[in-house]
């Protein structure tokens, strides 16, 4: 068998309508390497005197995107970075990418995730990780529980809060957690997001719906253990990957778990934005305990839901799903993050990826060929 990268499609593969090779990256044949686009919002160039105090906190840092570009480059690739910015489509013309390498939050709006895969889309450019409708869904926490509840997956009860006056749900008790509806990285939770009495829930839904203009989620408070778990792969990674041996049967990766461990961060018991933004092993920042010390069979029960939730939203590649127990030891899916964060000295997914000895370089490079893959642009194993 061999791995390789192509400029033509030999074999049916996932493409939008339309999608023609040569169209895209003309020249592509000329040279085995690709120009990789690393797409991407860079923290700190987030600027407004208006808007919550947390604003841009999904955002990544040049370190970041300087790390992805050198794991490309690694393997012959040649790469550039493209701000996510409203500049984007006139940038994509002239640089005129062979693939690009998204990790953009967006700018503003619901559904900011979606934003430059649906431009990536219209312009027929291929890209990395799930695609529109996938990070749409994954964004909004409401519709991702909806969908996973319909599949008979385990959620906890919750209520969205348009106005700050609806009635509290009966199915809901006291603690009860606040939050955005569709924000991520921990954005508008901190200690106050627990709430104990109406009066406090009331002040908490308004902050949010105020703060952050959009609705409010709330949902029951699990008290047990929390947990993220990464997802790699599809049913025919095996065929496009230099690194067949990653992969199960059916096509994905099992990740070691990753548990958080918050109780002793800044924000006991929360594990939002304040915590995250501490580096790893400095005083406040939670504990990441990657293999997380599980019975065998929670384990593998963990690793289904996280690859269930992972399927019913669409998402595809690579994902990161998290899941929290309640009082009794029942795990609960919480949210699912389609563009997971790849720093690779403190994003979760590049913990769980170093616990198991897979350098950051391959993880990246298997996110990129699984991606190109779905565009004809690797040659399948024979």
């Amino acid at each position: 068998m061999s791995f390789s990268v192509v400029h033509q499609q030999e074999e049916e593969s996932e493409k939008p309508p339309g999608f023609s090779p040569a169209h895209i990256a003309p020249g592509v044949k000329d040279r085995p390497q690709w120009l990789v686009a690393v797409i991407a919002n860079v923290k700190g160039a987030y600027h407004s005197n208006e808007g919550p105090a947390d604003a841009g906190a999904e955002y990544d840092k040049p370190e970041t995107i300087q790390a992805i570009r050198d794991a490309i480059e690694s393997a012959g690739h040649h790469s550039t970075f493209m701000n996510a910015d409203p500049q984007l489509a006139f940038s994509l013309r002239d640089v005129n990418p062979d693939i690009c390498f998204n990790i953009a939050e967006g700018n503003g709006d619901d559904a900011r995730e979606a934003q430059v895969p649906a431009l990536l889309a219209m312009l027929r450019i291929p890209y990395t990780g799930s695609r529109v409708l996938a990070n749409a869904i994954s964004l909004d926490k409401p519709l991702t529980k909806r969908l996973w509840k319909e599949a008979g997956l385990p959620v906890t009860p919750y209520q969205v809060f348009v106005a700050g006056d609806e009635p509290l749900q009966k199915d809901l008790h006291f603690p009860l957690f606040v939050k955005p509806a569709m924000e991520g990285t921990g954005m508008g939770v901190d200690l106050g997001a627990r709430v104990t009495r109406e009066e406090e829930l009331r002040k908490r839904i308004l902050w949010v719906l105020e703060t952050y203009q959009q609705p409010a989620l709330v949902e029951t408070y699990l008290p047990g253990r929390e947990f993220t778990v990464g997802v790699l792969g599809r049913p025919d990674a095996k065929l496009y990957t230099p690194r067949p041996e990653l992969y199960r049967a059916d096509g994905f990766h099992r990740f070691p778990i990753l548990e958080i461990e918050s109780h002793r961060s800044v924000t006991p018991g929360v594990y939002g934005y304040n915590a995250k933004a501490i580096p790893i092993q400095e005083e406040g920042a939670p504990a990441y305990i990657s293999p997380a010390p599980l019975d065998p069979k929670l384990a593998e029960r963990l690793q289904k839901m996280a690859l269930a939730a992972h399927k019913v939203i669409g998402a595809v590649d690579v994902s990161r799903v998290d899941i929290r127990l309640s009082e009794d030891g029942k795990p609960f899916l919480m949210e699912i993050n389609t563009l997971p964060g790849l720093n690779p000295a403190v994003s979760d997914l590049c913990i769980v990826s170093e616990a198991e000895k897979l350098p950051y370089r391959d993880l990246i490079l298997e996110i990129l060929y699984l991606g190109a893959s779905r565009y004809g642009m690797v040659a399948p194993r024979r």
